[in-house]
């Protein structure tokens, strides 16, 4: 054999070899892909994503699609890096900047889970906020052997304590702290608008002098009406201002999209303010495969978006929700919303 060609026998099979073992050797990387969009005003398996209970739901006309990044299960190889690098819809990133060291993927995706819960509530929050509903101390779950099961629901607006009104949660503390453990009281509530009173035996504070109901409360916006929301397969805070709109495109006054389709992004405050996210690259791509018309960009991200905007999808900069309902107001009435 010539020396030629045993250079092209040893460089194929040293290629040959690279091709397998990188085809098989994992990486201390995950690869992040466009994630599957959800229309908040539509449903998953016939369930509502937003489910509203004592009052009908406004009609609407269009989507409002929160949108997601997807992380492939399978564990990501050296080829399957090296390609992800040169594709423009996968970014590839340290694993663990995905699953922070010391903690499993399941517990990552509780974490998640859990970011992703509280948003929604302060997605409703800031929605019922914004369309002028009033602050109530309303009971959001009970403990466990709860000495209020079966007198006060989640939902509850509480009015007053043993005589006392309780317009807030100091007013609430001080009530229950003037009422020996053990004693029945009266509870005055207003449950899906409609005015209700029980009696309570109570029990002993978990900490400080006084008593307890039994249940947890926060001070938010309360409606006439309950909004659950129900999406089982997303994670993080960053849903939060699709779902704000959405709420407040079905229990408000006005069709928000005017039948056009919407998407975005972006964590949301009880005050209403936008916060910024991950992954904005790939959440663009996954508007632009659903022929979204415009995105909803948190202003910390416009910077990046525009570095990446995709072909026909227009992109309104947004730092509020005060500015995301002027941007759909623009949508509607023909204007171009304030851009990136």
């Amino acid at each position: 054999m010539s020396r030629r060609s045993a250079v092209l026998v040893t460089g194929a099979v040293l290629l040959l070899v690279f091709g397998v073992v990188g085809a098989l050797l994992p990486v201390p990387y995950v690869a992040q892909v466009p994630g599957p969009t959800f229309n908040t005003l539509g449903d998953i398996d016939g369930e509502p994503i937003i489910a509203v209970e004592g009052r009908e739901r406004n009609d609407t006309s269009g989507n409002l699609n929160l949108t997601t990044v997807g992380v492939p299960r399978r564990a990501l190889t050296l080829v399957g890096a090296v390609q992800g690098w040169f594709d423009r819809e996968v970014t590839v990133v340290p694993r663990e900047q995905v699953y922070p060291s010391g903690q499993t993927e399941e517990e990552t995706q509780q974490q998640n889970r859990d970011a992703f819960l509280t948003s929604e509530q302060t997605a409703r929050m800031a929605a019922l906020g914004e369309l002028g509903y009033p602050e109530k101390v309303v009971v959001q779950e009970l403990a466990e052997d709860s000495p209020s099961e079966g007198r006060l629901l989640a939902g509850d607006a509480l009015e007053s304590v043993a005589g006392t009104p309780t317009p807030d949660t100091g007013a609430l503390t001080a009530a229950l702290a003037a009422v020996p453990p053990g004693s029945t009281v009266p509870v005055t509530y207003t449950r899906l608008g409609e005015p209700g009173s029980g009696t309570v035996t109570t029990t002993a504070a978990a900490e400080g002098d006084g008593s307890a109901l039994g249940v947890l409360v926060l001070e938010s916006p309360y409606a006439p009406f309950t909004v659950d929301i129900r999406v089982d397969d997303v994670g993080g805070p960053s849903a939060g201002l699709m779902l704000s709109l959405g709420i407040m495109d079905l229990v408000g006054d006005t069709d928000l999209t005017g039948g056009a389709v919407v998407a975005g992004t972006g964590t949301i405050t009880d005050d209403g303010t936008v916060g910024p996210i991950g992954g904005i690259p790939l959440k663009l791509v996954s508007a632009r495969e659903i022929d979204a018309e415009l995105f909803l960009v948190p202003a910390d991200n416009c910077a990046e978006a525009v570095r990446n905007g995709q072909p026909g999808l227009a992109m309104a900069r947004v730092a509020s929700l005060d500015d995301a309902l002027a941007a759909l107001d623009d949508l509607r009435e023909g204007r171009t919303p304030a851009a990136c």
